[in-house]
C-alpha cells in the first residue's frame, strides 16, 4: 500500500508542470545538429535559423511514442500560424534518434525539422529526462532573434506546449 502511494505521488510530481531550466532572458546555447525534414536528412544550425526570426525549440522524449506523436501532429497542424508570426519550429530528442527521418515525414507531416539532441545540447538546455539517460524532457523554448529565451515551459503532457509557444511568438511579433 505504501509503495503504491509513493508511486502515485511520484507520477503526479512527474506530470506536474515545472519551470524550464533556462529562464526568460537567458542566452540560448547555440548548436548544430543532424536532423530530418519531410523524410530527408538536413543539418540544423540554430544561429542560422535565428537570422530568419524567432525559433520554437521543443524537446520531446522519443519519436513514435504517444505523447510525442500528439505533440508533433499539433505543431504540424499549427505550422502556418507559426510561419505567419515569422517563427521556425524545430523539434529535438535524444531518444529514438535513428527514427527521426521516418518521424519527420509521418508525425511531423513534413512541416518542420526534427533533430538529434547530443548529450552536450541536452546538458546545455538542462532537459535530461530522469531515469532515461540520453532522453529529453518535454520542454519548449521560444528563442528571440537575438538568441535570448523569450519563453520556456516544461510539462510532460503535450497539451499546452503549442498554444503557449504560439502566444509567445505572436507577442514577439507584436513588439
Amino acid at each position: 500500500m505504501i509503495r503504491t502511494l509513493f508511486a502515485v505521488a511520484a507520477l503526479a510530481l512527474a506530470a506536474a508542470p515545472t519551470a524550464a531550466a533556462l529562464p526568460q532572458g537567458a542566452k540560448a546555447p547555440m548548436f548544430s545538429a543532424k536532423g530530418a525534414r519531410a523524410g530527408k536528412p538536413v543539418p540544423i544550425d540554430l544561429r542560422k535559423e535565428l537570422r530568419r526570426g524567432p525559433v520554437v525549440l521543443y524537446f520531446f522524449p522519443a519519436a513514435f511514442t504517444s505523447g510525442c506523436n500528439i505533440e508533433a501532429n499539433a505543431f504540424a497542424a499549427k505550422i502556418a500560424e507559426f510561419r505567419k508570426a515569422g517563427a521556425t519550429v524545430i523539434g529535438m530528442t535524444g531518444g529514438h534518434v535513428n527514427r527521426l527521418i521516418e518521424f519527420s515525414a509521418k508525425e511531423c507531416a513534413g512541416q518542420f525539422t526534427v533533430a538529434a539532441a547530443t548529450p552536450q545540447v541536452i546538458k546545455a538546455y538542462d532537459v535530461s529526462l530522469a531515469g532515461k539517460p540520453g532522453w529529453t524532457t518535454r520542454t519548449t523554448y521560444v528563442i528571440d532573434r537575438q538568441g535570448r529565451i523569450a519563453d520556456a515551459f516544461t510539462d510532460m503532457a503535450p497539451q499546452g506546449h503549442i498554444s503557449r509557444s504560439l502566444a509567445a511568438v505572436k507577442s514577439l511579433a507584436a513588439r
